[in-house]
């Protein structure tokens, strides 16, 4: 039963309607059936009282106070659902981000906002990690890794390497908090010969000032970046396993025009180059116990970017290293995929129980495959999935590609396990 919508005769009306049509294309938010399509396929109806349908119907009537405070802007995850359903294609995703940015900058959710403004003053990432911290940090563990680690006494991790092919950016989390996560993926780009570097300004992936809506400083970060990365002479920029940091910046040069001389790729996609060419020559042969997986398709890397290719690369690449036959997709998958939930800043919003609610139709996706393991190529999909089990008692482990990958190479360090089950923690260990 839809909603009934009270109009207050004495409303004040700032003009959202008319400035979402002039600011957006595609906004013409009168051109809305109030068919509600966009609501029944959004993982966000309901929580607070409010969907996608309620959300444009009070635009298009003027409600612009009851709109221009309403926190389920926060919990919408921009996920783009709903615009690829909508038959009258409005871009419901840039309302949202519109409504957003008209909040003072100071009462935006204030994980997102800390966010924002430690990368922007580091000149480093959300965690506000130094750069000689970082530096440190890669340094001590490439040699560790020479040290103790066979067939990898020549791995390089450099940073501003002139001349490297491949820059690449990583999220600020592993630094601080995981740093042995850096280590599978280092060692992917060795087996496979890759010529790479760490670029030093702004030098992680991940950009909460996107999701604060916060313009002038999203297009200062992927300027920096691109700036610096032109001067290294880079070929290509490289972004890790993470959704909204490679949408942020596929997103970001094009919205803010950035001249640019780099290709911008996802690190998923030259994994299933590199397998393809024989470069990581992975197999599902340690899989003999028949464990099942399944895979989480990143909104921002496949529907709102790159699409079914890369959704397709993402499957050949998990099929090779586990086995097609315990492979087990989610339905819907691919650009059709439902949100989890962790996406648009909701991680650091603080309405952790509306995120938790809105996650639920992941979880009961990800429990109806039976998979003991959720592969999951994007940070924010990886901590939300991996709280839903723990919150919902999923029982399931949610894992980085780079982790699976290294352990059917058999070059899996003892250190770098944290998510996996008991099942795999010590398979390969002598």
């Amino acid at each position: 039963m839809l909603d009934v919508l009270k109009l207050n005769e004495f409303r004040k009306v700032n003009g959202i309607k008319d400035q979402v049509n002039a600011l957006i294309e595609d906004g013409n938010l009168t051109a809305c059936l109030t068919c509600a399509a966009c609501s029944s396929g959004c993982p966000a109806t309901g929580i607070m009282d409010m969907d996608p349908r309620k959300f444009v119907r009070m635009a298009v009537l003027g409600m612009d106070a009851e709109l221009e405070r309403h926190p389920w802007v926060w919990s919408c995850t921009m996920c783009k659902r709903c615009y690829d359903i909508c038959p009258m294609q409005l871009n419901i995703p840039q309302l949202i981000y519109y409504i957003r940015s008209k909040w003072p900058r100071e009462e935006r959710p204030k994980g997102i906002l800390g966010s924002c403004d430690h990368h922007l003053k580091s000149r480093g990432g959300a965690m506000g990690v130094p750069l000689d911290d970082f530096k440190f940090t890669v340094e001590d563990l490439a040699e560790e890794c020479r040290e103790t680690q066979p067939g990898f006494e020549e791995l390089k991790a450099d940073i501003d390497r002139e001349g490297a092919f491949f820059a690449l950016n990583q999220n600020s989390r592993e630094p601080v908090t995981e740093p042995d996560e850096l280590l599978p993926l280092w060692k992917i780009l060795h087996k496979a010969g890759a010529d790479w570097t760490y670029y030093s300004t702004m030098w992680a992936g991940e950009n909460y000032c996107m999701f604060l809506a916060d313009d002038s400083s999203w297009e200062h970060i992927i300027r920096e970046q691109a700036e610096h990365i032109d001067r290294l002479g880079c070929k290509v920029l490289v972004n890790t396993e993470c959704g909204h940091s490679f949408f942020a910046l596929w997103s970001g040069l094009q919205r803010f025009n950035i001249p640019h001389k780099f290709e911008l790729k996802s690190i998923v996609e030259l994994y299933a180059q590199w397998i393809r060419e024989g470069k990581l020559p992975v197999n599902s042969d340690w899989n003999t116990g028949n464990i099942k997986f399944t895979v989480q398709d990143p909104c921002n890397l496949i529907r709102k970017s790159r699409g079914d290719s890369m959704a397709d690369d993402l499957r050949f690449v998990v099929k090779q290293v586990v086995g097609e036959e315990n492979f087990v997709d989610m339905t819907p998958n691919k650009s059709n995929n439902f949100c989890c939930g962790g996406g648009g800043g909701a991680l650091q919003s603080g309405y952790n129980d509306e995120r938790r609610e809105y996650g639920v139709i992941k979880f009961n996706q990800i429990k109806a495959t039976g998979a003991d393991y959720v592969v999951t190529p994007c940070h924010n999909c990886h901590a939300q999935i991996e709280d839903l089990s723990h919150h919902f008692r999923g029982g399931y482990h949610t894992v980085h590609l780079w982790t699976l990958i290294c352990l059917s190479l058999g070059i899996l360090g003892e250190n770098e396990r944290t998510y996996l089950g008991p099942d795999l923690a010590e398979y390969g260990l002598d």
